[in-house]
């Protein structure tokens, strides 16, 4: 069934250089929206902006570039509005990472559109598997996750945020 108030085919995800103004934005919101999340739920209230900037710095997206990733930005109707970002591991595997749509354009088609490119983007990267970790708490993310073909698996990272831990096996594209 389409959605003919947020037809999908208004977004777009191209791979985007991760340092330019527009994508630094983005990321900032991803972490401004998830870190938030985290405080409300453990401490009760908002980030302070100096708690936001310090966590914003120590979690650097430099290596979502090539040769050692890839960024990808969504547009919806031109306006940068989703990112991705996968970074390569060992055993032709990918980890996926920085998965965000912006609040107001969720349930527009945006998140389903941003992980077929990230399949297509981690093929090109030679992958045959993305992983991923999240936070129990991130439920949108985990729903979306499980509606594209990830699965739980066992713990492979230990990170201070991962609680859940996915994996989805890549198919040959059909070329």
């Amino acid at each position: 069934m389409t959605d003919t108030a947020h037809p999908t085919h208004r977004w777009t995800v191209t791979p985007e250089d991760v340092t330019t103004p527009e994508a630094q934005r983005l990321l900032r919101d991803y972490y401004d929206d998830v870190a938030n999340r985290y405080y409300r739920l453990h401490l009760g209230r908002e980030g302070t902006p100096e708690e936001l900037e310090t966590g914003f710095a120590d979690s650097p997206s430099d290596d979502l570039a090539p040769p050692t990733g890839v960024f990808l930005l969504g547009r919806h109707d031109g306006a940068a509005q989703s990112c991705a970002g996968l970074r390569l591991r060992e055993d032709a595997t990918v980890e996926l990472t920085r998965v965000f749509v912006r609040p107001a354009l969720r349930g527009t088609g945006g998140g389903a559109r941003l992980l077929a490119a990230v399949d297509e983007a981690a093929r090109a990267l030679g992958a045959r598997r993305i992983v991923l970790d999240t936070r129990l708490d991130l439920v949108e993310a985990r729903a979306l996750y499980g509606r594209h073909g990830y699965r739980e698996i066992p713990a492979y990272s230990d990170g201070p945020y991962a609680e859940i831990w996915y994996a989805k096996e890549l198919t040959p594209s059909a070329s």
